[in-house]
């Protein structure tokens, strides 16, 4: 069974990585613009000029009537700035496909009061029940809204998510943070659990190794936590080694249209080419460095495992912060529609990735833990290109003599 994809309309000119100067200028003018269009939508002129404001007056529970930049932030995962952003990529798709959606009272809604439903609940991951009695509409109008919003964001926040054109800042990171040279990313795979319905329960292949029905997501990120690419909807089923060899990223680097950059010469017959890194449950491939199994280990052997482990935290943190985040994929996921589920966890991915491009650090002094498949045990993988140990071998020598001589 393969995945399910993320998303049919990817268009590959959107493959740019956003310009921060732009994203913020883009943001303040979407901030004046979306201010005046939520004030022309409204007839009462009573209401406060400033959007939240007034929503916070008309929802119920702990948030009702805070206007808080910190309330806010705790609502919708985002700040002001990076909400706003947010309401200007998915704007043109909300007006051009009018629907009548409106509260409890009739009031229609408005593009920040719909942007405002979806984000809650990808980001607090309550149930539409929940969310609608709190915003005070039904839960078909949540439903709704939620998936309007991730139809429009897979296609309009696409740019944000792309494999970089040029790599050399990316290694340059990479090799600052434990001395590994010449690495492009860091690769990792998580569980996103299910609940399933009844007659679906003898469908062994959603059930993982921990007895829990689940789906996959793998990721490559860089060292600033960003994805760069992602792949999900394999049943959890399925090895981590099994899920790579059958993505689209595995097959772009096999056919060399990923990872093909500059070489590093190691010695005179060894040449170390672009690589990313990942735990043992991945295969030792010359694209793919795995740190070394088994006891004893030599020192050189050592060193190596250590540096790799550091290498690999931005891709385990960046998972664990995905679902921290977005909790709509944290926890068990009540009987989702798993042709709709791999594209929410895509846009998720998206919001991730905004997040890092606005600069926008909302709660991010909390302390996270790189453990993002709680209570899941590592598995390895016993697949070794020959080739591939010998070039680790290599590379672990030349960093341990580096090391014994500084």
């Amino acid at each position: 069974m393969g995945p399910i994809k993320a998303l049919k309309k990817r268009k590959r000119s959107a493959e740019k990585k956003a310009d921060p100067n732009v994203l913020l200028a883009a943001a303040s003018a979407a901030t004046d613009s979306l201010h005046n269009d939520n004030n022309d939508n409204d007839d009462d002129s009573s209401q406060p000029s400033d959007w939240w404001d007034g929503f916070s007056r008309r929802i119920s529970g702990p948030y009702s009537g805070s206007t808080d930049p910190k309330t806010f932030e705790s609502v919708f995962k985002v700040s002001r700035k990076t909400f706003d952003y947010i309401c200007s990529l998915v704007k043109d798709d909300f007006t051009a496909k009018p629907a009548n959606f409106s509260d409890s009272n009739g009031k229609p809604l408005t593009l920040n009061d719909r942007v405002a439903v979806a984000l809650r609940r990808l980001g607090s991951g309550e149930s539409l029940s929940v969310i609608g009695e709190s915003f005070g509409m039904n839960q078909s109008t949540v439903s709704q809204i939620t998936w309007r919003f991730v139809e429009s964001m897979e296609e309009r926040a696409l740019h944000h998510l792309s494999w970089p054109s040029k790599l050399d800042d990316v290694k340059s990171k990479f090799e600052k943070i434990s001395g590994l040279p010449n690495c492009c990313g860091a690769i990792d795979i998580t569980h996103v659990m299910m609940n399933l319905p009844n007659v679906e329960l003898s469908n062994k292949v959603w059930l993982d190794g921990e007895k829990n029905f689940s789906m996959v997501l793998q990721a490559v990120v860089d060292p600033e936590m960003r994805f760069l690419d992602v792949i999900a909807g394999w049943p959890g089923s399925l090895s981590d080694d099994v899920v790579l060899k059958n993505s689209g990223f595995f097959k772009l680097v096999e056919k060399g249209k990923r990872l093909h950059g500059g070489k590093i010469q190691l010695s005179e017959r060894t040449e170390l080419r672009e690589y990313i890194v990942g735990d043992s449950g991945f295969p030792l491939l010359p694209w793919l460095l795995t740190p070394y199994q088994g006891k004893p280990m030599s020192l050189p052997q050592t060193e190596f495992n250590k540096r790799h482990s550091e290498t690999r935290k931005p891709a385990q943190m960046a998972l664990s912060r995905l679902k921290d985040k977005w909790r709509i994929i944290n926890g068990v996921m009540w009987m989702p529609d798993r042709n709709r589920l791999p594209r929410i966890i895509f846009v998720c991915c998206l919001l991730h990735n905004i997040l890092i491009d606005m600069d926008d650090q909302t709660l991010d002094d909390r302390l996270l833990s790189p453990q993002h498949d709680v209570n899941y045990r590592q598995r390895s993988c016993k697949t070794v290109d020959e080739a591939s140990s010998v070039l680790r071998d290599e590379l672990s020598n030349q960093l341990w003599g580096e090391n014994s001589s500084a």
